[in-house]
């Protein structure tokens, strides 16, 4: 028979809040490795440690809930989820690809300003503007 955890030895192995667990659980992340006692307590199969590691590592790769969702289902169905997981994967690569041109033109225009930032701009540009360096008169 397999050892049935309480949420608070969940916490304490996973290192995740009790919090943070529960939330998880509410939102079916958890779904198949969770039980209730007569009384209404949460307990855990101890297969929720591996369900908990791999949602951690998945975040730390930039997916969030709703893409774990999706994978964990996949392996809920009995399947083996690593080509759901590769295409989320690919996704996140193309998503971080636009975030870091996004950036390198946002990084280009800021030294723009700074190259021609004037400390004591003309006296006509300051009654027009907050900050003559960064607005156009």
């Amino acid at each position: 028979m397999n050892k049935l955890l309480k949420i608070g030895e969940v916490a304490e192995t996973s290192g995740l809040p009790i919090k943070t667990i529960r939330y998880y659980d509410e939102i079916g992340l958890l779904s198949p490795t969770v039980e209730r006692s007569e009384s209404g307590y949460r307990l855990f199969h101890t297969e929720t440690l591996n369900r908990l590691a791999f949602i951690r590592r998945s975040q730390a790769l930039g997916l969030n809930l709703k893409e774990i969702q999706q994978i964990l289902s996949v392996h809920d169905q009995g399947e083996l989820p690593c080509g759901e997981v590769k295409q989320h994967l690919e996704a996140k690569v193309v998503e971080i690809s636009r975030q870091i041109e996004a950036l390198n033109l946002l990084k280009a225009e800021l030294l723009g300003i700074l190259s021609g930032w004037q400390d004591q701009p003309e006296i006509e540009r300051i009654h027009h503007t907050i900050c003559p360096n960064i607005q156009k008169s």
